[in-house]
């Protein structure tokens, strides 16, 4: 398995799609490296040589593109300064609601997590 960035990419997919494995790079940036590093559509993630895991190293850092820890730190502290604030969006994340606008009567299972169900206490006399 080739490494990049400290992220293990598949070996048997094309590299095109494991280059996504990278937080930060997906569809449009993966194809962009691809063009730029001159990689065949059709090669393997497991065919890479050094030369051009380097190649593709090169270009990231060349574009400047935030990918991995830089780019999961600055979300993260975008996150805190939005709750700091106590902004809407900050009170929402907060809370583990959804942050931009869907409705949580019925659905957002998956920011709210599984149900939790309610029931009733009886007294005992």
């Amino acid at each position: 398995m080739p490494r990049l960035l400290g992220v293990d990419i598949p070996n048997d997919k094309r590299v095109e799609y494991a280059l996504r494995y990278i937080y930060g790079i997906g569809p449009t940036r993966a194809k962009i490296i691809c063009e730029e590093c001159k990689i065949p559509e059709a090669m393997r993630a497991n065919e890479l040589t050094e030369e051009l895991i380097n190649k593709i190293m090169t270009v990231i850092s060349k574009r400047q593109y935030k990918v991995e820890g830089d780019l999961r730190r600055e979300v993260i502290t975008n996150i805190k300064r939005l709750t700091a604030i106590k902004s809407y969006r900050g009170s929402r994340h907060a809370k583990g609601l959804p942050v931009r606008g869907q409705r949580t009567s019925t659905n957002a299972r998956t920011r709210k997590g599984a149900r939790k169900t309610v029931g009733v206490v009886t007294k005992k006399a």
